[in-house]
């Protein structure tokens, strides 16, 4: 088998995260398996078309790791190829011009809930001689295309991930095939598209299961062979809704904003569905399409789970100020994009390093960094610690800042925390009498980086400065 997958997004807003997990399944199963992956840009909702959210969408798969073999195909260039099988079936009586209003058809549709009946089109249009279609034609009435469906027959298809499905025509709708802007609806266009593109497995979400009997009505009347289908569990939000953005960012750019690492959030987004059943949990690409196969992926909607993002992207994180590598190097550079206070690129990277451990994405490094530009005012009361008293404490910033004055300009980590151990021994003092008031003293937060990290990051002229405004405070 010569096996080809797509990625079909519509152009009609940002990649939603949903979107980038069908893109990625796709990327990872042709790349276990072999073969080609093609693009397709389904622009045919212009009503809902963005200009330029299809160049967004390619940009943004890029920036994942995901490329194409083939492609951008885009469905607005290949209006005439849907038209000439439409008349194809339209000869075939497989389908039939409906000239029916929005009105009648509203109207319709209100009956049918009030009579709680499947809410359908009742093919009033059907009735029509090819006289009273040509004389409609002439007078250019608006009209569209609606699919003729067997009736009673039973569809069955084999889905990869859900199994057997069946379903009655007497269930379904006479759909639209090719709306009144000529343009083709996506059950038509996609059906002739990936027949044409030669598309063998259609990986895609589970909001599209209750469509593929159509699909594979069109198949048969078309006489073509039908692709496997691999439909992909719900993303749901923690009360198990379908993922939407009232409850949080729903779009692959808002992550990438907040800084989140590329590499993190696929990392993330392939296990919502996919279960590799080891305890592994940090995945390279590589590793992905490695373990990757469709028989571990689950029928049961997958939660979106922020905090499970958060640890893994941290861990990402841990590991690229361990290694120092090309990553690192790049994160680097982009640091002034969240941190604004400063220009200076040897301080930046202090202030990265130390607060790395602590950073779930590069976005927290606004609020978290504030401190070190920012002195926040605070009470004398905030440097005494709970076991100290005010005497030991000012003696204790007293000798911290005596010690330091004796100090190089440049600061060093080690040689700081070698020196407050020391000068606390030396003196009798317990770690509240330096430490906390320390802390304070530079931070004016009861919880942030240590004393040595803090002195390291602001240098000594702005320690001392921050020192003895805390003395000042004291002594008052």
């Amino acid at each position: 088998m010569n096996y080809k997958t797509r990625f079909a997004p519509s152009p009609t807003g940002y990649l939603h995260i949903g979107g980038l997990r069908t893109a990625l399944y796709n990327y990872l199963f042709i790349k276990k398996y072999g073969g080609k992956m093609i693009l397709r840009i389904e622009d045919t909702d212009r009503e809902r078309y963005i200009a330029n959210a299809d160049k967004q969408i390619i940009d943004t798969l890029k920036t994942f790791g995901i490329n194409f073999d083939i492609g951008p195909y885009y469905q607005s260039e290949r209006l005439d190829l849907y038209k000439k099988f439409v008349q194809q079936l339209i000869s075939e009586d497989k389908a039939y011009y409906c000239f029916c209003s929005k009105e009648r058809l509203e109207k319709l549709r209100e009956e049918q809930q009030k009579n709680k009946q499947i809410p359908k089109y009742d093919r009033h249009c059907t009735s029509l001689s090819k006289k009273e279609i040509q004389e409609k034609l002439n007078n250019n009435e608006s009209f569209v295309i609606r699919l003729k469906l067997p009736e009673n027959e039973d569809v069955v298809f084999e889905d990869e991930v859900y199994g057997q499905v069946k379903i009655n025509t007497k269930d379904l709708d006479d759909q639209v095939l090719l709306k009144s802007d000529g343009y083709p609806t996506y059950h038509l266009a996609v059906v002739i598209d990936d027949h044409d593109m030669g598309i063998s497995h259609i990986i895609r979400g589970e909001e599209w299961l209750p469509s593929t009997p159509k699909h594979i009505i069109l198949y048969k009347m078309f006489s073509w062979e039908i692709p496997k289908f691999i439909h992909l569990p719900l993303l749901l939000n923690p009360d198990r809704s379908k993922l939407s953005k009232r409850q949080g960012d729903v779009a692959a750019e808002d992550f990438l904003k907040k800084g989140y690492l590329p590499e993190a959030i696929i990392n993330y987004i392939a296990f919502l569905g996919w279960n590799p059943k080891t305890t592994k949990e940090i995945y390279s690409m590589d590793e992905l399409i490695q373990d990757f196969s469709v028989d571990k992926i689950n029928k049961a909607g997958a939660v979106f789970d922020v905090d499970k993002l958060n640890w893994i992207n941290a861990e990402y994180i841990k590991n690229i100020v361990k290694e120092k590598g090309e990553k690192y190097k790049e994160i680097i550079k982009i640091l002034p994009n969240y941190i604004k206070e400063t220009t200076n690129e040897k301080m930046l990277e202090k202030i990265f390093i130390v607060l790395s451990s602590r950073l779930n994405y590069f976005e927290q490094l606004k609020e978290d960094s504030q401190f070190f530009f920012n002195l926040q005012n605070y009470n004398a009361d905030h440097l005494i610690f709970k076991k100290s008293n005010k005497e030991l404490t000012i003696k204790g910033l007293k000798i911290v800042k005596e010690s330091l004055e004796s100090l190089n300009d440049e600061l060093i980590e080690e040689q700081i925390n070698t020196l407050l151990n020391k000068v606390m021994t030396q003196n009798n003092l317990n770690p509240g009498d330096i430490f906390w008031p320390l802390r304070f003293a530079l931070s004016g937060l009861e919880k942030s980086p240590s004393p040595a990290e803090i002195l390291w990051i602001l240098g000594k002229d702005e320690s001392l400065k921050r020192i003895n405004l805390a003395i000042e405070k004291l002594e008052k």
